[in-house]
């Protein structure tokens, strides 16, 4: 399909999603859909192992369009509408059952900030800088950013980005465990797909998908049941193909082909 603001190119297995909405990748209520809808379409194809979900030019992305900010004031359901669109893809995403990457190539505020932490593994350019300015308009972030900092980092550090607003760059973001790995822009897309091949090269899809649903849905759960859906999971693995080719080829001492992957 042919979209407005979404561009998606192909690396192998793994499908690269740029936002293209210059000059700031904002996500208006158009983007947001072309983003939820290539996003399912690619979550459904079976040749598609992983994504990488970036911003064109100079931006990954300055949150949502403040333009679509000014028709909600006054009105409670409008206001509703906005934020269950941003949280709806950010939660789509964060339930993909195939790694989601963020190539944060340059500033992620707001909304696009939130878009970032709700992928499985973010990467960060030297140059990005990333802000949950919502505060200063008034309003709070609402595509899930109160629910998702804090639980990657903790209460007190997102109380101190949420309140304060301020933007943090990439190699503070690393050190607060929002983003993992921080590397020169140029380097961005080829470390980033070098990732992406070391999740899901060599393995078996099925074990891939299972692995991503523990960790995500165990991080918002007690561990008692996260360690019942790790062994249920576990289990159910060993009545796959995948599984007999795996051990089998681990006992012969050979490379598994896995009809997955």
């Amino acid at each position: 399909m042919d979209y407005q603001f979404v561009t998606v190119t192909y690396e192998s297995n793994l499908a690269i999603v740029e936002i293209n909405a210059p000059p700031a990748n904002t996500l208006s209520t158009k983007c947001i859909t072309e983003l939820r809808t290539t996003t399912k379409d690619l979550a459904n194809r079976e040749d598609i192992h992983g994504l990488i979900i970036t911003g064109s030019g100079r931006f990954f992305s300055a949150g949502a369009d403040i333009k679509e900010f000014t028709p909600a004031l006054g009105d409670t359901q409008k206001g509703l509408a906005l934020s269950k669109a941003g949280q709806s893809l950010c939660n789509e995403i964060e339930a993909m059952q195939k790694p989601v990457i963020a190539a944060i190539n340059g500033p992620a505020l707001g909304g696009g900030m939130e878009l970032a932490m709700a992928c499985h593994f973010r990467i960060a350019s030297e140059s990005a800088v990333l802000g949950l300015p919502e505060l200063k308009l008034g309003l709070i972030p609402s595509f899930g950013g109160t629910q998702r900092l804090s639980r990657i980092t903790n209460t007190a550090t997102a109380i101190d980005l949420i309140l304060t607003g301020k933007q943090v760059t990439s190699k503070e973001a690393q050190e607060l465990g929002i983003t993992q790995v921080t590397i020169p822009a140029e380097d961005l897309l080829p470390t980033t797909l070098t990732i992406a091949n070391s999740f899901v090269e060599g393995k078996s899809m099925t074990s891939v998908k299972r692995a991503i649903e523990c960790v995500m849905k165990g991080s918002n759960e007690p561990l008692e049941d996260g360690l019942d859906r790790e062994s249920k999971q576990f289990a159910e693995l060993f009545l796959t193909t995948d599984a007999k080719e795996g051990i089998q080829a681990f006992v012969e001492k050979r490379t598994p082909q896995f009809k997955q992957s």
